[in-house]
């Protein structure tokens, strides 16, 4: 029921409409157990397509996160429709969940549709939680001492990563397809995106999380974040308006260098609290609970200001990588994000829409000519990224250059808002899809490649990204 709340409060419409109709709170009430079925129901879908996906990726030498992101679109909209989520533009009729929830409770078409939409929120509220945990977990597995050293060279690569494909895609499409102004400097926003979600995943799984690429490219993924953040804010100005917020613009650079360096800075003050709170707690959960309840507030916080959960997840990880409790809380943190994040990733997956790609469809055809554009300027623009590192020689400038490709969530987060305002018509929409459905899905195994084997074979029956820790602590700093 908690879960059913927050939705109410997201969408307080939803909330008013049924405070205001007595007979429409009561049909809420009574679906409540069937909402919870549905979300049951859909948990064991998407662990066991996770866990089949990633199994099949891991035997075949893949990142088993790539698995569970193409297990995801197995079980989603583009194949078995199993998962299928409101936005997407199906009806509940089209979800395999919502048949079964007809077939077994015989329900009224406006229950089945309530319903729909109910267990959608939900999924993607969990989907919303296991990201958050996935940046708190990588932000542990961070070394915060590490990551000051190449801190300038991931802000050089950030930057390089948000300008050069930006400008790149806003100008080619005015000048090579006649894009309007406004619709290309969006498409070339989107461009800007990289999912440090993913990225951050497959550096944890091929041991090379702590190495200085792996620094580079987590750190430069946060700031590049940042960046899309206020590159969102700045086209978001521009399609209500057509005029840019300088004032909202501002805000956003400063709240944001605040919250990030602020995060910093208080840690050493906070892990002595840490510490002796963790010491007086005698129950289960004296460890986990408290950092749990830090990392949320951490990420409350960052979306109270405007800026994104998943950057107060990431810095709440990188403070309390610093306690004495560090090891312990490691471990502590591995099941339950084990519960959490392949829900997110077979969400990303169940989200894209294939279908896209389809060219006797004659919006999609257009839209095919741009998508190869776009998808040259995502790749090619962010592959130069490695070569702005700098003091840094033998440094796998590929690798850096790849890990920065993949835009997953984040990039159709800009997609979405252009189609919303109407902005962006849809042979533009489908290209700015297609490029993030395949930077997304090719981000993964180009990394692979680029990185080489592992850096530590795990032993046997040893998980990677345990084996890979336990390796990373015993060596010296760069």
């Amino acid at each position: 029921m908690f879960l059913i709340n927050a939705i109410a409060y997201r969408f307080p419409e939803i909330s008013s409409l049924v405070t205001q109709n007595p007979l429409l709170a009561t049909v809420e009430a009574e679906n409540a157990p069937i909402v919870l079925t549905g979300v049951l129901l859909s948990l064991v879908i998407i662990y066991v397509a996770s866990k089949i996906g990633a199994e099949i990726s891991k035997r075949l030498d893949f990142p088993p996160v790539l698995g569970e992101l193409v297990s995801g679109v197995i079980v989603g909209i583009s194949a078995l429709h199993l998962i299928v989520f409101p936005e997407s533009g199906l009806s509940a009729s089209d979800s395999g969940v919502m048949t079964v929830l007809q077939w077994i409770n015989n329900l009224t078409p406006e229950a089945l549709t309530s319903i729909f939409q109910s267990q959608g929120e939900v999924i993607s509220v969990l989907a919303e939680i296991g990201v958050i945990i996935l940046l708190f977990e990588i932000g542990l597995e961070s070394d915060l001492r590490q990551l000051k050293e190449v801190g300038s060279q991931a802000t050089v690569v950030a930057f390089v990563g948000v300008v050069v494909p930006f400008a790149a895609g806003t100008v080619g499409l005015m000048t090579f397809f006649h894009v309007p102004a406004i619709p290309a400097i969006f498409a070339g926003a989107a461009l800007t995106a990289t999912s440090i979600g993913i990225t951050s995943k497959v550096l944890s799984e091929l041991g090379r999380l702590k190495s200085t690429e792996g620094q580079i490219i987590v750190g430069a993924a946060v700031i590049d974040d940042v960046l899309g953040i206020i590159v969102l804010a700045v086209v978001a100005s521009l399609a209500k308006t057509g005029e840019i917020d300088v004032v909202n613009v501002i805000y956003l650079i400063v709240s944001a260098t605040a919250f990030l360096m602020g995060s910093i800075l208080l840690g050493g003050i906070f892990n002595k609290t840490f510490v002796a709170i963790v010491e007086n707690f005698k129950t289960r959960g004296n460890i986990v609970i408290p950092a749990f309840t830090f990392a949320f507030f951490m990420a409350f916080l960052g979306n109270a200001i405007h800026l994104e959960a998943i950057l107060g997840a990431f810095a709440a990880g990188l403070v309390l990588d610093e306690t004495d409790a560090r090891n312990e809380l490691d471990e502590l943190v591995k099941p339950i994000a084990d519960l959490f994040v392949p829900i997110f990733f077979v969400a990303v997956g169940a989200r894209a829409d294939l279908g896209v790609l389809n060219p006797t469809v004659p919006d999609n055809r257009a839209g095919l000519f741009i998508a190869v554009f776009l998808i040259a300027v995502a790749i090619a623009g962010k592959i130069v990224t490695g070569w702005a590192v700098f003091g840094q020689p033998g440094i796998n400038r590929l690798a850096i250059g790849v890990g920065m490709i993949p835009r997953g969530e984040v990039g159709l987060v800009f997609a979405g808002i252009g189609s919303a305002s109407g902005v962006i018509d849809k042979p533009l929409e489908a290209a700015i899809i297609i490029m993030v459905i395949l930077t997304t899905f090719l981000a993964p195994p180009f990394l692979r490649i680029a990185f080489g084997k592992p850096a530590e074979p795990p032993a046997s029956g040893e998980p990677l990204l345990a084996q890979s820790t336990l390796v990373d602590e015993s060596q010296p700093l760069s």
